[in-house]
């Protein structure tokens, strides 16, 4: 009964929150005396599999080919099933990106197995998974009980620390995806990269967002915005509100539809606090409110807040943690 974790790769590597599945994969292992193990898949996976080495895996399972280059679903899922297949796992856990939600969906639909999606903790009882989920704008936390042989759940990310990593030890072991492109019913035309070196909102620690409030001058109130976050080494976000009136794009979205999000400080400059987007935030561990209006509901979720113009206020707060972060 082992554990089988999905080490999933963008064009700059192994995507982080995967190895946040590490030393809680290894919680679950023990619970059930079992293995914890890993598959890394893609058209190049010797960097992954050897860092997924010093991460505590005792097997790391590899498939390479070149119709794994870019991400298609009907082949993602026949190399995670032939992973299942060699570890015998009966646990089988991503990270909740979008690929990740994807993949196991898909995969526990072919397997007939229990699915308990963007779960927020694991835990093991009765032999058994069960997956805590957040549930009604994150006011309430339900828990997921298995009642299937394999049990698969994908985690949102930072919902567990991430783990130091170790000497390398545990073996490798490759997989044959025996797939020819023909096989693969879905065709990528053609492959941009748009993140430009941006921090991911998914995996920051620190994000600075911006809402409505900048209205008065958008341009140059998400410029103050992006200057906070790069003192910060910190991720920009928005609130739709700000992304519907077409003041940033999409992907900078946090909310309810856009991406969740649990940073360890989220800095929110002239949003309200519409509950759609605290359901993407309201996992933060400290969140900091910037807004003229003394009554926005954001400061009732906020653990300090500031009620003053964000023009004035996020200028202000650079320039101050410049000089105390040299």
């Amino acid at each position: 009964m082992s554990v089988l974790v999905w080490i999933e790769q963008s064009h700059e590597g192994a995507v982080a929150s995967s190895w946040e599945l590490a030393a809680k994969g290894r919680e679950l292992a023990d619970a059930l005396g079992g293995s914890l193990d890993a598959v890394v898949m893609g058209a190049s996976t010797d960097a992954a599999a050897a860092a997924a080495q010093t991460y505590g895996f005792d097997t790391v399972y590899t498939i390479t080919d070149p119709v794994l280059e870019n991400y298609r679903l009907s082949a993602y899922a026949a190399g995670l099933k032939q992973a299942v297949e060699a570890s015998g796992a009966s646990v089988i856990l991503a990270s909740a990106t979008t690929r990740g939600r994807e993949l196991t969906a898909f995969v526990a639909c072919q397997l007939g197995a229990g699915l308990a999606p963007d779960a927020v903790d694991l835990r093991i009882e009765d032999g058994k998974l069960v997956a805590v989920r957040s549930v009604y704008s994150n006011n309430i936390l339900t828990d997921v009980v298995f009642n299937t042989p394999v049990q698969v759940a994908s985690a949102r990310p930072r919902s567990f620390p991430m783990p130091e990593a170790g000497a390398a030890g545990g073996a490798v072991s490759a997989l044959d995806l025996g797939l020819a492109e023909g096989d693969i019913p879905e065709k990528v035309i053609e492959s941009k990269v748009t993140d430009s070196g941006e921090i991911s909102l998914t995996d920051a620690s620190i994000i600075v967002s911006g809402g409505r409030g900048v209205a008065a001058d958008p341009e140059k109130g998400f410029a103050l915005v992006a200057d906070l976050a790069t003192v910060l080494n910190a991720a920009v976000g928005a609130s739709r509100a700000a992304v519907d009136a077409g003041y940033i794009p999409y992907k900078h979205q946090v909310g309810q539809t856009g991406k969740t999000v649990r940073p360890d400080l989220y800095i929110a400059a002239g949003i309200s606090g519409a509950i759609q987007h605290l359901a993407g935030m309201g996992g933060s561990k400290v969140i900091v409110a910037i807004n003229k209006d003394a009554e926005a509901p954001i400061f009732e979720k906020a653990n300090y807040g500031v009620v003053g113009d964000l023009y004035e206020v996020l200028p202000a707060l650079t320039d101050e943690f410049k000089k105390r972060l040299g």
